[in-house]
């Protein structure tokens, strides 16, 4: 995966998001993981593991988790917050390249398949590091879904922004419903899915709008889809709705699959 791919910045910036997006989906992706089969004494691997947020929580859930990203900035503030955990290893890593050597007893990927122009391979590949038996978890993103109340025009084009940018990366915002097929394509069995859909009138679940807005602007103008003027404006108006009490917006519906090697 060439970091030109991913639309939204990374480094010690990016992770500040992330510090965010982890706190907001906390809960959900712990419930996910448990739902979907991680169990203790597991052999795992994240992909695109971010600043390890996740990979920990799976750490702490299971066995040895080795976690992977291409990010080198993120990788050494992950192993820098790592708690302690000695059962926890991070890797540099390219999913479209390579992929650590199994067998692993779970993998897991949380908003990686979007950015890829070939998740089909991705998703190939992890396959073949995986123990019979061995189970598939991915949280991935429908774009499409998010809503606001009252309606909110810097809303509507953000989402068209950030849909238009990963297109034109060679990726899909609304990979969502794509997953069970993709799944069940790269030879997966017992394929399931269920849909969460973070949203809040309160809280920091308001403010991913925003902060992604402003981590996506070199890629929006990059590509010339706006103005620097304009970026700004559209992060001042998300910015001022999330603050706005009472208003109620929603992120992305995110899909969870998941799937088994037989």
């Amino acid at each position: 995966m060439d970091s030109s791919d991913y639309i939204i910045r990374g480094g010690i910036e990016g992770r500040e998001r992330l510090r965010v997006l982890s706190r907001v989906l906390g809960p959900t992706t712990r419930a996910f993981l448990e739902h979907a089969g991680a169990r203790p004494g597991m052999r795992c691997l994240e992909l695109g593991c971010g600043g390890g947020d996740v990979a920990r929580d799976l750490a702490r859930m299971t066995g040895a988790v080795v976690a992977t990203d291409i990010d080198e900035p993120q990788l050494a503030i992950a192993r820098a917050e790592a708690d302690g955990l000695t059962n926890l290893t991070f890797l540099r890593s390219d999913i479209t390249l390579d992929i650590p050597e199994g067998p692993f007893d779970f993998i897991h990927a949380r908003f990686l398949l979007t950015h890829l122009p070939d998740p089909a391979a991705a998703l190939s590949r992890a396959r073949t590091v995986l123990a019979p038996g061995g189970v598939i978890a991915i949280e991935d993103i429908d774009f499409r879904g998010h809503f606001a109340h009252p309606a909110c025009p810097a809303l509507d084009r953000y989402v068209a922004l950030y849909t238009e940018t990963v297109r034109l990366r060679g990726g899909d915002a609304n990979i969502g419903p794509r997953l069970p097929g993709l799944l069940r394509a790269a030879g997966f069995a017992d394929v399931q899915l269920r849909i969460t859909h973070p949203a809040g009138h309160d809280g920091e679940v308001k403010l991913m709008s925003p902060i992604t807005m402003e981590n996506i602007a070199p890629a929006v103008l990059a590509a010339g889809l706006a103005t620097a003027d304009e970026i700004k404006a559209i992060a001042e108006e998300l910015y001022t709705f999330a603050r706005t009490p009472g208003t109620v917006a929603g992120m992305p519906r995110i899909f969870e699959v998941w799937g088994r090697v037989r």
